[in-house]
């Protein structure tokens, strides 16, 4: 089976990240609204982002998942180390012309090995979307209620 690796996205190098989340989030449906692309384009959440990139503790992380040498998707997420270990995962992607066979799988399984190395006792994700929602399901996230903007969230435990 072929490896799956985590790359880092240092700080300094976000812009090309945010280029092909924006991409992301407009491709599968999730933001359609102006108010909402504005948002997400917009100095207010990236300087929010860039900001917990930069804490000393519970640091945010943004990763490309790669293979043979090749960007096959990406994610962003925290994990509260100075609370209880909680991986909270804000987007998990893979690139549309990788998915399928497993590939979304095996992302999840290199981040949940990459995440464990450094405190993650279990992971919540925001789902919304169906078919998100019959893969994390395949994963063994369990739905998890609401959050506070009353989305529903799912959770694995580690």
């Amino acid at each position: 089976m072929e490896t799956i690796r985590i790359e880092e996205i240092p700080v300094e190098e976000i812009d090309e990240f945010w280029k092909v989340h924006f991409r992301y989030l407009v491709e599968d449906g999730l933001i359609e609204d102006e108010e909402d692309k504005e948002y997400f384009a917009g100095s207010e959440y990236r300087d929010v982002i860039k900001a917990h990139m930069l804490r000393d503790a519970d640091k945010h992380h943004m990763v490309w998942f790669a293979r043979r040498g090749t960007r096959i998707g990406a994610a962003q997420y925290c994990t509260y180390q100075s609370e209880d270990g909680k991986c909270f995962l804000m987007d998990f992607w893979v690139f549309p012309e990788f998915r399928g066979k497993g590939t979304g799988h095996r992302c999840f399984e290199a981040l949940e090995r990459y995440t464990q190395s450094d405190g993650a006792a279990y992971y919540e994700i925001n789902c919304e979307k169906e078919i998100a929602h019959r893969f994390w399901l395949s994963l063994g996230f369990r739905d998890s209620g609401m959050d506070e903007y009353d989305m529903p969230l799912m959770r694995k435990m580690g």
